[in-house]
């Protein structure tokens, strides 16, 4: 099942105060209009003439508490954080230090390994993301938040401090991430004191909360900058369904509340309020596009709610002519340049949309190298419109002058939720590029799932509170003993964020009857893992790893234990390199599938060898489950697409055999080498393994995937 499948099953509650829609409203054609009250507005719109830089007061400060103390800085998308770090990094330069600069995204990494090279040399930069290892002795590395971690590990456990003397953590507010604000907490914690923390985040509302848990974690200072101006300035439209722009707010009432423009009041209370599109189906978007590019309100990022629908939005553009002879030239042309690492990315599907329309679709579905010659482009100017998920909100340099919405609610994987002030200026972040706009726009349009009061609230409502995430796991448990006496393990759980927030609020819950209150949650959580792991013989009755638990605390991967019980158990395929690939994607995979799979595409030594594994491993992770821990099911389909793609099938056939959208496959095929490089880096131990595990790697790593960076 894809995840856009997933995500229409799920039922979604209609959005509230988006006008009367009735069987007897009506689709208007859409016809480019302004209301009177926006030609002063509009008149604004230009690049702002260019000045020496100078940094603003918020940066400044920023450098100077670096210097003597742990800091934290929140400011709005685009503000300049990265000049804060490009400064403490040369003043380290200067006297011979080093720094670590970790981002949440290994495309970020990629960009800012690009940008600190033009800056301080190549040699003196490296990158380290799992898929990449470039110079890591350099004195300046960029990597992702998982390698700091695991770097963290390794020096806990050889007894060392971490090799540098700063370390960057952009996008900070990921410490409140669902599934990977826990790295970001281990990091916090397990970071040696005498290395300074810069901490890089958009606005939060629990800054000083942060900074007064770290100052007691780290026995150091920990300042907060904060900055809530946004660098170019926000106004907010609404995009009437006859193609008339409105003001979305009239000026902010009293009490800092927002009052909706009186226009947009009327068409929310209309009886029979007209709809952008007929019900079920996708608004005209070309028409759109058009209206923005009559008020100059492009280039624009339109938000959309799956993946499906930004590539459908590119066939709605057709029949416009949005270029004219000498761009689509220039266009062409760059094009060509980004596209000739990759036979497989200049055969796009979606070229033509690009060199034509100059309109593009991003999400996680298509290819990473796909998706950076997209941002490219962007970051360029030479793209009008771009169409894609919420994802690209955070995390990658991709701005505009417009973004537009159309659902005020978002998928979180389980459930559809309103968006929450964080998500919502994420999204409007991108809006306004620094140093090319004067002005901004965020542009709502009405449809069955929007709020338009709710996204009135969300422009003036104050940052959301960042929550602990941290979690037990195995991998946790078994590097953390690796180092650590049991009581040692208690002592650094103790400091967890988690703990401080539950701690302060203790206050708070001890006026309620039935107090659950359990400070202690964490070590609990801990033990109940260390047990499981004692009874299975990967650590000892005294809580020191046994020879197993040593290597397999070394697979720093999402199902550790079932690689190591494949281990145990002799259930690899260690002679043959693309059954080895094939059958270790099968931990990687986390959807459900449909495993009935044609023949022509199921040799029987791949049925076998999966049956194996299965076999092998279905007690084992029966006895997981009993315990109350997670074991996800291994599926026969994704071994047998990298099975095809191992053995050197075309990507086209290893897609029909995938069922996969080609993003969806290539990040299985990144994650399946990432797993393949724990395996090999075990060759002294499984010596047969780390071999095929090698040349597993140099198998599947090829085009288009090779291009991922």
């Amino acid at each position: 099942m894809t995840r856009h499948t997933q995500y229409s099953r799920h039922k979604r509650p209609a959005g509230r105060h988006r006008g009367n829609i009735t069987k007897k409203s009506r689709v208007q054609r859409i016809r480019p209009g302004a209301d009177a009250k926006l030609k002063k507005v509009f008149a604004s719109i230009g690049v702002p003439a260019r000045k020496p830089f100078q940094p603003d007061p918020f940066q400044v400060e920023a450098v100077e508490a670096v210097k003597t103390s742990d800091c934290l800085v929140t400011a709005p998308t685009g503000a300049g954080k990265t000049w804060i770090a490009l400064q403490a990094i040369a003043r380290l330069r200067e006297t011979g230090q080093r720094a670590w600069y970790a981002s949440p995204l290994k495309a970020l990494s990629n960009a800012k390994h690009a940008e600190f090279s033009k800056i301080f040399g190549i040699d003196q930069v490296g990158i380290l993301t799992g898929d990449r290892k470039e110079n890591p002795a350099a004195p300046i590395i960029v990597g992702t938040t998982e390698i700091l971690r695991n770097h963290l590990y390794d020096a806990m456990h050889l007894g060392e401090s971490l090799n540098t003397d700063l370390v960057i953590l952009d996008e900070a507010h990921f410490l409140g991430d669902e599934e990977r604000g826990v790295v970001w907490e281990e990091i916090m914690i397990y970071l040696p004191s005498r290395i300074p923390l810069l901490l890089l985040s958009a606005t939060i509302g629990n800054a000083h909360q942060i900074a007064d848990w770290l100052s007691g974690i780290r026995s150091r200072a920990c300042n907060v900058v904060t900055e809530t101006e946004r660098p170019v300035p926000l106004y907010p439209l609404f995009f009437h369904p006859t193609g008339t722009i409105l003001p979305l707010v009239a000026r902010p009432a009293s009490r800092g509340k927002t009052r909706l423009y009186k226009k947009v009041i009327e068409y929310v209370q209309a009886r029979r309020a007209p709809l952008i599109a007929p019900p079920g189906r996708l608004p005209p978007f070309g028409d759109i596009l058009g209206v923005l590019k009559k008020y100059r309100l492009v280039p624009a990022i339109f938000f959309l709610k799956s993946r499906a629908d930004c590539d459908k939005a590119l066939e709605l553009c057709l029949g416009h002519q949005f270029l004219d002879p000498d761009r689509q030239e220039r266009m062409s042309r760059r094009i060509e340049q980004l596209v000739s690492r990759s036979p497989h990315i200049a055969r796009h599907r979606q070229r033509k949309h690009l060199e034509h329309l100059a309109v593009g679709s991003h999400h996680s579905g298509q290819l990473p190298a796909w998706k950076l010659v997209l941002e490219t482009l962007m970051t360029e100017g030479l793209l009008d419109a771009v169409f894609a998920t919420s994802t690209v909100a955070a995390g990658v340099n991709f701005p505009a002058r417009t973004v537009i919405l159309f659902n005020s609610d978002r998928f979180n994987g389980i459930d559809f939720l309103p968006l929450t002030p964080t998500e919502f200026h994420q999204m409007t972040g991108r809006a306004g590029r620094r140093g090319m706009d004067k002005i901004g726009f965020a542009v709502t349009v009405p449809g069955k799932f929007m709020d338009i009061k709710l996204t009135a609230k969300l422009l003036t409502a104050p940052p959301s509170d960042v929550i602990s995430r941290i979690r037990i796991n195995f991998s946790m448990v078994l590097n953390l003993l690796l180092s650590h006496t049991p009581q040692q393990v208690e002592e650094l759980l103790n400091r967890s964020f988690a703990t401080y927030q539950l701690m302060h609020s203790r206050s708070k819950r001890r006026s309620r009857k039935r107090d659950k209150f359990d400070p202690k949650f964490l070590w609990r959580d801990f033990l109940r893992h260390m047990k499981f792991l004692q009874e299975n013989n990967y650590v000892r009755k005294d809580g020191t790893l046994t020879e197993d638990g040593t290597w397999t605390s070394q697979l720093r991967v999402d199902q550790p234990l079932l690689i190591a019980e494949a281990f145990r158990r002799g259930a690899f395929p260690e002679a043959e390199p693309a059954l080895m690939a094939a059958i270790v994607s099968c931990f990687v995979f986390e959807r459900e599938s449909d495993d009935r799979i044609e023949k022509v595409f199921l040799p029987k030594i791949l049925r076998a060898a999966f049956m194996k594994l299965r076999n092998e491993l279905t007690p084992f992770a029966r006895q997981i489950i009993s315990r109350g821990f997670i074991a996800r099911p291994l599926y026969l389909r994704p071994a047998a697409a990298i099975y095809s793609w191992a053995n050197g099938q075309s990507w086209e056939t290893a897609l029909t055999v995938a069922e996969m959208e080609e993003g969806i496959f290539a990040s299985l095929i990144l994650r399946t080498i990432d797993n393949l490089r724990h395996i090999k880096a075990l060759g002294e131990i499984f010596p047969g393994a780390g071999e095929s595990a090698a040349a597993a790697i140099d198998l599947i790593l090829r085009d288009p995937v090779a291009g991922a960076w």
